[in-house]
């Protein structure tokens, strides 16, 4: 059986850079075993596969080269992104239903695609003496930043950890030691973080790694700008309005935006988006 699979750069910034993702359409018949081996081939950090669904309009899963995974941002912007470019959906709202809950998803007439993602749940803190031992910046320095190391979710788990400017790209990352670190305490990865000067376009620069799912890093986290925005409007006073750079250290630079809606302090919607190109095809035959 050959399997058709779309190649799409998501979270581009102006057509170029962005962080590829698979799609599968017409996924109703995969077994999971099936959808990993494909996530295999295609070798992408994530590959989504489309499905039918009952009560919303489509059912998505994620699959990383290991294992499956609740959600994915950058995916999710590829998946609706080449629909709409294959003229299979048109400008709208749409609703999917991920393991991560059943989630909206807005697409609007320039083709850009906005995604909802889980209301915020913060599940540990850490220490920056424990951070400092697995990302190799001095506890001091972290210390400096006077912001707290947040472990929060809008999907996935990922460690919220703010550096000085000029100190991200200095980051040499273990993909052992992290890897480790992440499986002993629950969490996916790290999305760490340095805040950018008032007079530029970004709000921040930021880096993920999630070795522990064989990403030693990712040029574009779509589910961790989500609980970024969280943090940010939690510690800093700031719009709710946010535009975040990643990929800058691998040439591969990404642009996400984000957008929290609070109520009486109480945040009651996240939201991510950006643009997404097609990049090509593949046939994997099973």
């Amino acid at each position: 059986m050959d399997i058709e699979v779309t190649l799409v750069n998501s979270f581009t910034a102006d057509g170029v850079g962005g962080n590829p993702a698979g799609v599968v359409f017409n996924a109703d018949d995969l077994s999971d075993t099936e959808k990993l081996k494909i996530a295999q081939e295609v070798g992408y950090s994530e590959t989504a596969f489309v499905a039918s669904d009952n009560e919303v309009d489509f059912a998505v899963s994620f699959f990383t080269k290991t294992a499956e995974v609740d959600f994915c941002g950058h995916a999710t912007l590829a998946t609706f992104s080449t629909m709409f470019q294959k003229g299979m959906v048109t400008a709208g709202s749409y609703m999917q239903r991920t393991k991560a809950g059943v989630l909206s998803v807005d697409i609007a007439a320039n083709g850009k695609v906005t995604m909802a993602q889980q209301l915020p749940q913060k599940l540990k803190q850490f220490s920056y003496q424990d951070i400092s031992k697995v990302i190799g910046i001095d506890q001091d320095i972290l210390a400096s930043t006077q912001l707290p190391i947040e472990a929060i979710s809008t999907g996935l788990l990922d460690v919220m950890i703010p550096v000085p400017l000029g100190y991200l790209d200095t980051i040499q990352p273990n993909d052992a030691v992290i890897a480790a670190f992440c499986q002993q305490h629950g969490v996916v990865g790290f999305h760490v973080f340095e805040l950018c000067p008032p007079e530029s376009r970004f709000t921040a620069s930021c880096r993920n790694f999630a070795p522990l799912f064989d990403i030693s890093e990712e040029s574009a986290t779509g589910s961790s700008s989500g609980a970024l925005a969280c943090y940010l409007s939690e510690h800093l006073a700031l719009t709710n309005h946010y535009v975040f750079e990643q990929g800058r250290a691998m040439n591969c630079t990404s642009i996400l935006t984000a957008s929290v809606e609070t109520k009486d302090t109480t945040i009651v919607s996240v939201k991510v988006g950006g643009f997404a190109n097609h990049i090509g095809d593949l046939t994997v035959s099973l």
